[in-house]
């Protein structure tokens, strides 16, 4: 009897112990399986066929660059036209170099006519400017808080007379908004025309357009570029001072503004141009215009260029702008 009651223990205790193992190892293929489908090593992220093709996006994307290098070293050696040239089916059609916007506003009629009579023709003859040399000028300007009333219809006259408005419907004028005109001119610039250039200027200020087109041919090989007469200055903390920052704290210690082009005159290229108009929604103004264009682009791989032939009110050698 004690032999038996030991053989039915141990079979026992057998089946108990096989039991463990067997539980041991089922946690164990468990704990395996999850690791791996959190980790990923359980199988590839991508098959072989998005694998392949990885690897031929990468092909392609180092022939484009190759290919640019190429184009950039071809128009340094002048090999391009006055601008591009774009196909579309059978119609083709001419990019603009550039599209100034003139920032203009209520009640300044004679700053338009002052400008018509300067640098900007009217008529047929802008048309011509457009056409020949890929300039487009538009005096911009938003609408009344009061929609439709006496300064919305003075400006409606003058467009049907000059067609040399951009009137943005989606602004209300006010001088207090001006960063806000300034991102919506960019934005509705880009959406509008595919130029190569935009730029914005102030209605007090003369271009010489052959000078601009001339500068803006050395920056074709740059693809976002930011180009200005650019400056740092304080960060104004007062309320009651003409250059009042509200955000001045967010600006440092030291309160002084980051570099950034001179409000007067300042040009970006089409793909930063494009930027601002993907991002309006979430571009923040400060209460100046060129500190809130500098804002935008600090942050990006935008080549910033420093020219000296925008700075208008010092009038430097080969100046291409000035104050009227």
């Amino acid at each position: 009897m004690s032999a038996m009651m030991l053989a039915m223990f141990a079979t026992m205790a057998s089946f108990y112990v096989a039991g463990r193992l067997w539980q041991d190892a089922q946690n164990r293929v468990y704990l395996i399986k999850e690791l791996d489908r959190r980790t990923g090593q359980g199988q590839s992220a991508i098959s072989v066929d998005d694998t392949l093709k990885v690897v031929a996006c990468r092909q392609q994307g180092k022939r484009l660059a190759s290919l640019e290098m190429e184009l950039a070293a071809a128009k340094h050696e002048g090999f391009v036209g006055k601008y591009t040239y774009e196909t579309n089916g059978t119609n083709s059609r001419k990019r603009p170099l550039i599209v100034i916007g003139i920032m203009t506003s209520f009640g300044r009629k004679n700053y338009r006519d002052a400008v018509r009579k300067s640098w900007l023709p009217t008529g047929s003859m802008l048309k011509k400017l457009e056409e020949d040399k890929g300039v487009v000028v538009r005096f911009v300007v938003g609408r009344s808080a009061n929609q439709g009333d006496a300064s919305d219809r003075e400006i409606d006259e003058e467009n049907r007379s000059t067609k040399d408005f951009m009137i943005l419907d989606d602004h209300i004028e006010s001088d207090e908004e001006s960063p806000k005109k300034t991102r919506s001119f960019f934005a509705n610039a880009a959406d509008s025309f595919d130029a190569e250039f935009y730029a914005k200027v102030n209605d007090d200020i003369y271009i010489n357009v052959d000078t601009l087109s001339a500068m803006l041919k050395e920056h074709w090989d740059k693809p976002r570029v930011y180009i200005g007469c650019m400056k740092s200055g304080e960060v104004f903390s007062e309320s009651n001072h003409k250059w009042y920052e509200p955000d001045w704290w967010k600006f440092g210690d030291g309160k002084t503004y980051f570099r950034h082009a001179s409000g007067e005159m300042f040009v970006l290229s089409r793909a930063v141009a494009q930027f601002i108009s993907i991002n309006k929604s979430v571009l923040r103004t400060y209460a100046h215009d060129d500190v809130s264009v500098g804002s935008w682009l600090i942050g990006l791989a935008v080549k910033h260029v420093n020219e000296a032939k925008l700075c208008c009110s010092s009038w430097p050698s080969g100046a291409l702008c000035s104050a009227l």
